[in-house]
């Protein structure tokens, strides 16, 4: 079985309430629940914070127990070089996933400092980014 970290930054524990005309409405349990279904060869874990320091750790300690990560740091992923350096301090692949497109929101959004430490990135196609970014991941 292939152990895979799902981590979600701050603010995204309001998944399904928050703006849900740029997020949607799934909350952050339907969507591990989703993985989980639509990829039973995996042991998904899930870890959400909105602090930092946290989130490094979770990053760092991933790298010695999972086989790889999927991250949507959230505001983080526009400023956190600390998340950028834990990134690029292990050696599993992650793929960071945007819910929204970055690139047609505000001038601060469209430069993924945490994504650029990434394998690689989904951005703007909805939750369905998650499946996607799985996908890449196990490939």
């Amino acid at each position: 079985m292939v152990r895979v970290l799902l981590l979600h930054g701050p603010n995204l524990n309001m998944l399904g309430a928050r703006e849900p005309e740029k997020y949607g409405y799934k909350d952050s349990e339907a969507i591990v629940s989703e993985l989980r279904s639509a990829f039973p060869q995996v042991e998904l874990s899930y870890f959400q914070s909105n602090d930092e320091s946290a989130l490094c750790t979770a990053i760092q300690q991933a790298g010695k127990e999972q086989a790889g990560i999927l991250i949507n740091a959230g505001a983080y992923s526009h400023s956190s070089i600390a998340m950028a350096d834990a990134i690029r301090a292990i050696q599993i692949p992650v793929i960071a996933v945007h819910i929204s497109n970055i690139y047609q929101r505000e001038e601060f959004r469209q430069r993924d400092v945490v994504g650029e430490a990434c394998r690689g990135a989904i951005v703007g196609l909805g939750t369905d980014g998650y499946r996607l970014a799985m996908e890449c991941l196990l490939d």
